[in-house]
């Protein structure tokens, strides 16, 4: 049987009365999300809706959002998910670039999507508490699909151009919650939890499909906040939670009136989505007794390319060595694979690459060669398989001819104890081609300067990695994930200083 649906429809046989989902003041069995996703399953169908067709999901991290998409599911449709932060203009260029024949969304969150709906003459379902289908005929067990069927097509942050959907199929959805059941060593009495979008691949693929598929439990937060996951993870006596490194570096500043002693059952802690400071690693495991296990994947590989196993001692920067049966080349700017430890574009193999982007084939060809995936990602693999992240291709800065990789600079202003987060971002300069520059958030009650800060930083990086300019700001921009959005960061006041520092020179 290949359906995503299909381990949760056998949990909820085997173990009916098992709790699946958490969330604040309910508990969901298998059972009870299994029927619902029947029924929801069998609307739908009633409705018209094919295997294949193309169906808009918009709802948060609630129990009805894994309702729905299981529905989706079972009878073969297509999810396409997506931010509940999205605008009319961005919904309606997903439905119309995807052919989207519905519209499913959550219901303290549909104004934009009814709209479109109504524009475009779709038909518009809203879902509400409990996502009940009065009088809807349950459909009978999961629909048997060809494993390269087009489960879910999630869209790009379209860093260039406007966002690609990938096309993730049945096998990509299956073989990633293979590989994270074997390299997460979950049990059936696992209580995973997550302040993650589940309309998002990590969330979506790598955590709630993995962790229904074997039959433990999740907890659900919506909105994340720092203190409301903690006290969810000392609610639920939770094993293992996944995150991103804003979140982490929250909760590490929001966990004073929290012992050690409330988070005793945790484990692992799982963290993806961007490069995680050492120092926050360091901080965390810390506080909580808990080390955070750093993975690595993109939208294209459904979420899963890289990861710490538990087994093995991770090394600091690293992202960890290749998930099972995935391929992992560090590739020069000819396609050449370079020599052990020299820096290169990531490439990926294996069966959680996409099948390819919606109705893109240039794009698709120009990324997808062979089966291997071109990231765009710079990194570099030792002797041990080990691999790090140095950098976006596109993020890399270039000063006076010697290579930046921000994440490095980032790493150490991270160890300053007045700042709370960073980026690090290149300006154009006339005379250096780019200078470097850092957007700090300073920690509650802490002061600095920029001219303080560049002092301190020339004692732990080479005079070439020093930042010249810095901007102080309340908040960094952010996507759905909690990843920091460089591409958001305002340069004026940054371009605006090179240019004062040109006229003094």
């Amino acid at each position: 049987m290949v359906n995503v649906a299909a381990g949760l429809w056998d949990n909820a046989v085997a173990d009916p009365e098992k709790v699946a989902l958490r969330a604040p003041l309910q508990e969901w069995t298998f059972e009870a999300v299994r029927s619902a996703a029947a029924h929801y399953g069998g609307a739908l169908k009633s409705a018209g809706v094919k295997p294949q067709d193309r169906i808009l999901l918009i709802a948060p991290s609630v129990p009805e959002f894994v309702v729905a998409y299981y529905g989706l599911q079972l009878i073969g449709a297509t999810a396409i998910t997506m931010n509940t932060m999205a605008t009319a203009p961005e919904i309606d260029y997903v439905v119309q670039d995807s052919g989207a024949s519905m519209i499913i969304a959550w219901h303290e969150s549909a104004t934009h999507a009814r709209t479109v709906a109504t524009s475009g003459d779709l038909p518009f379902w809203l879902l509400e508490a409990g996502a009940e289908c009065p009088g809807a005929e349950p459909v009978e067990g999961p629909l048997d699909i060809d494993e390269q069927s087009t489960a879910v097509i999630l869209y790009t942050s379209g860093t260039t151009g406007r966002p690609k959907g990938a096309e993730l199929t049945a096998g990509n959805l299956l073989g990633c919650s293979d590989a994270f059941m074997e390299v997460l060593e979950l049990e059936h009495d696992d209580r995973f939890g997550t302040g993650l979008p589940l309309f998002h691949v990590f969330g979506q693929a790598v955590v709630m499909n993995t962790v229904l598929r074997l039959g433990a439990s999740l907890s659900l937060l919506h909105p994340f906040e720092p203190n409301a996951m903690l006290e969810m993870m000392k609610r639920d006596k939770l094993t293992a939670i996944a995150g991103v490194p804003t979140m982490w570096n929250a909760m590490l500043h929001a966990s004073d009136n929290f012992t050690a002693a409330d988070f005793s059952k945790l484990r692992m802690a799982s963290s993806g989505g961007a490069s995680l400071p050492a120092e926050v690693v360091r901080a965390f495991t810390e506080r909580f007794g808990c080390v955070i296990l750093e993975g690595y994947g993109l939208t294209e590989t459904t979420g899963a390319a890289t990861f710490n196993g538990l087994n093995r001692e991770a090394k600091t920067g690293s992202v960890g060595i290749t998930l099972p049966n995935t391929y992992v080349e560090i590739r020069d700017l000819s396609g050449v694979p370079v020599p052990t430890g020299e820096v290169g574009e990531i490439f990926i193999k294996g069966p959680t690459v996409m099948k390819g982007y919606w109705e893109r084939p240039e794009a698709t060809s120009e990324d997808l060669r062979d089966g291997w995936l071109k990231t765009g990602d710079l990194g570099t693999i030792d002797e041990d398989g080990d691999i790090r992240i140095v950098d976006r291709t596109k993020d890399l800065i270039i000063r006076g001819g010697y290579n930046v990789y921000p994440r490095e600079v980032e790493e150490v202003l991270y160890e300053h104890p007045a700042i709370f987060e960073v980026a690090v971002v290149g300006v154009p300069d006339e005379h250096f081609g780019e200078e470097i520059a850092a957007v700090i958030v300073l920690a509650p009650g802490a002061s600095l300067t920029g001219d303080e800060l560049r002092v301190w930083a020339k004692e732990q990086l080479s005079a070439y990695k020093v930042p010249r300019l810095f901007q102080f700001v309340d908040a960094l921009p952010k996507g759905a994930t909690g990843k920091i959005l460089k591409r958001a960061i305002g340069r004026d006041e940054l371009t605006a200083q090179a240019s004062i520092r040109k006229s003094k020179a």
